[in-house]
């Protein structure tokens, strides 16, 4: 492998992690998160040349992009990572045998933990302080198009880990090509998991190619239904918020499903939408009712639905009942998040059971499927396997334990 000395280093250098306090490790969080703000303008300057190489009408350009603001939340972010109990042990399960040998399992780090993504230079940040906090070293794989911008996030994190005495080697920035990405997946013996955040090509090749343990992070196809119960304001609000507040994340809106019972109210629940220019994908029911009253209207096609957009675009499919709105979650589906607008607790309770996904909402948008708002600090993904963690995860799931046996000489008969 030509990057070997590179994993070599890491690993070595993810043992010396075991030798800082948690004290320390949070004091090195919350100075990085202070030179986030004093250098932002070095962030911005690399930013803007990996912007410069993107269009703005590619979808994600809206994930590449930083901004004093959003760097703000970064730091702030960093700052409650430092402030949340360590994850590291925690005594899970204790017991004595009967011959007396003591046994304890505690939380420990995987050791070293692989990222592969894409346009995603927040990530970066998340992804180190949430592996420091839990004594994990990280190698980071970024995509070629967010390089600039990752190349000086690591090496201002690298300045201040040199200030406090630490290795550097506990992060790593790999090139951003694919050889880079073909050899961390082969790097068995030097990084413990692997976790891939992207869109569904990437995050298959991962889990295709891979010798190494791997957590799917979600591509989001994300559906909502709107039930014949559900409330217009509501109702509205919610779409609206789960379609535009950020469309090319994974937990923003795909596919609208309405009960026919409620075509009449479709323009009302549509009309924001209109302001951001969201193009509507509609079955003919649904095109019958916005037609003449909504202007970015387009006939759907089989295509449109179980499609993540990551754009200005929305499918609606008009349904006849809970069930078929169901059956059409299980086929187009994702298993990241999912949400349905009633009044009506059964209805919602017999949703919430049925789906088969990490996050199922009831009356709340799917935006909310985030480490941060869950109270985790902030994320390094949100997984949508079902082996091992589920949803977003923050410090607990990248955590692993160990058993440690305590005896007084006992022997096995």
């Amino acid at each position: 492998m030509q990057l070997k000395e590179t994993f070599e280093r890491v690993k070595r250098a993810s043992k010396s992690l075991a030798l800082l306090t948690d004290t320390q490790r949070n004091e090195i969080l919350h100075a990085v998160a202070d030179a986030i703000m004093q250098q932002q303008a070095r962030i911005l300057e690399a930013n803007a040349l990996d912007l410069a190489r993107m269009s703005k009408d590619n979808p994600l350009y809206d994930r590449l992009q930083l901004t004093g603001s959003r760097l703000e939340g970064i730091a702030s972010d960093m700052r409650n990572v430092a402030t949340l109990p360590s994850p590291l042990g925690h005594i899970t399960k204790q017991k004595t045998l009967a011959n007396g040998l003591r046994l304890c399992r505690v939380s420990v780090p995987f050791g070293v933990i692989g990222m592969i993504y894409e346009a995603r230079p927040n990530v970066t940040f998340d992804v180190f302080s949430l592996c420091f906090k839990s004594g994990n070293a990280c190698v980071l794989k970024g995509g070629k198009d967010a390089d600039s911008s990752n190349r000086e996030e690591v090496a201002l994190i690298h300045e201040i880990l040199e200030q406090y005495g630490v290795s550097k080697d506990v992060v790593a920035l790999l090139p951003a090509t694919h050889e880079a990405t073909g050899e961390m997946l082969n790097a068995v013996g030097y990084v413990d998991l692997c976790i891939p955040r992207g869109g569904r090509k990437l995050i298959d090749f991962v889990r295709d190619t891979a010798r190494i343990p791997v957590i799917e992070t979600g591509a989001g196809v994300v559906n909502t239904y709107f039930d014949a119960e559900g409330d217009l304001e509501m109702g509205r609000a919610i779409i609206t918020n789960a379609k535009c507040r950020r469309v090319s994340v994974c937990n923003a809106l795909d596919c609208l499903l309405i009960h026919e019972s409620r075509m009449a109210d479709l323009p009302a629940l549509c009309q924001e939408m209109a302001d951001k220019q969201v193009i509507i994908y509609a079955d003919e029911q649904a095109f019958k009712a916005l037609d003449g009253q909504y202007p970015y209207l387009e006939h759907a096609t089989p295509d449109s639905f179980g499609t993540e957009f990551m754009d200005y675009k929305l499918a609606i499919k008009t349904v006849a009942s809970l069930a078929e709105a169901l059956d059409h979650i299980d086929e187009n589906g994702s298993g990241h998040s999912e949400a349905i607008v009633t009044k009506n607790e059964q209805t919602a309770r017999t949703f919430q059971a049925h789906v088969d996904a990490a996050c199922v909402y009831w009356n709340a948008p799917t935006s909310f499927t985030d480490g941060a708002q869950f109270g985790l600090g902030a994320e390094i993904g949100i997984s949508t396997q079902k082996l091992g963690p589920r949803g977003p995860m923050a410090l607990e799931e990248i955590t692993t334990y160990k058993w440690l046996i305590e005896g007084e000489g006992q022997i096995r008969p």
